[in-house]
């Protein structure tokens, strides 16, 4: 009988390995402009329009990358973590432009999951901040 309920016990701890909370979601999206990446890069870590809803992290001369953290923290997603890079493009007058985003849904418990607080709403709302912010950026440089 001991080595049942021992048995017991330990399958119902084994099974609560299996529950947790949201998967981490992320949105990556990109530009490619035709300038040099360190002019570029000059344009990218001075953009103040950024200013308005992230706070800088930190960033990197050396590699060409820029960490962000949002201001307000009143959307469908939390832990925002982004980041912004340059890379160079196809030749040494085209730079690309990447920016990742990583985050979860607001909603940090299992199913059922409450409308509006499901990992589409929030993927949707990061885009709705990386795809402008990206297209404010692309104008901000082909005007360099």
């Amino acid at each position: 009988m001991r080595k049942f309920i021992l048995a017991l016990t330990s399958l119902m701890f084994s099974m609560s390995i299996f529950a947790h909370g949201p998967t981490p979601q992320k949105v990556q999206e990109s530009i490619t402009v035709n300038i040099a990446p360190a002019k570029a890069w000059s344009v990218v870590k001075n953009f103040t329009d950024f200013n308005k809803i992230m706070k800088t992290r930190s960033f990197d001369d050396e590699i060409m990358k820029i960490k962000y953290e949002m201001l307000k923290k009143d959307g469908p997603f939390s832990d925002y973590n982004a980041y912004i890079i340059v890379k160079k493009g196809a030749n040494d007058n085209e730079s690309v432009i990447q920016w990742t985003a990583r985050f979860y849904r607001t909603y940090k418990l299992n199913p059922p999951i409450p409308e509006g607080q499901d990992d589409a709403t929030a993927v949707a709302a990061v885009k709705k901040i990386v795809e402008p912010g990206l297209a404010s950026l692309k104008k901000a440089l082909q005007s360099k």
